[in-house]
């Protein structure tokens, strides 16, 4: 039965991933949650297992991008403002992944600058 899913996205907590997985259902979609029961058991090892993972029909996948990247929440500054990308100035910024270049911010990455990235042109600012 997983075969004919993907994961969407994951998430520390069960909550959100309930809230999203009702909101994709209401729209129509096939939605199944993957180590919801696990983390809720012991909420300190959800990122050890990968936080719960949100699996969508393949089917529905392409959908489901798109009515989750209307909902999903998007990087504000420190003013609650958003922030626009400097590219095609869509207000849809998420922060990027850590580059971990060298040695020192494989062992220390809080002290890496924070990058965001944007979810429409994928630039990274």
């Amino acid at each position: 039965m997983i075969d004919n899913y993907k994961v969407l996205t994951t998430f520390p907590y069960s909550t959100e991933a309930q809230i999203t997985k009702a909101k994709l259902e209401s729209e129509g979609i096939s939605v199944m949650l993957l180590d919801e029961k696990t983390v809720d058991s012991d909420p300190l090892i959800s990122q050890a297992i990968g936080g719960v993972k949100l699996l969508v029909a393949d089917d529905d996948f392409e959908k489901a991008v798109l009515i989750y990247n209307e909902i999903r929440a998007y990087e504000v500054d420190n003013n609650g403002n958003a922030i626009h990308c400097p590219s095609c100035h869509s207000h849809h910024i998420l922060i990027a992944p850590l580059e971990r270049k060298n040695l020192f911010h494989m062992l220390f990455p809080f002290f890496e600058k924070t990058r965001h990235i944007c979810n429409d042109c994928k630039t990274i600012f």
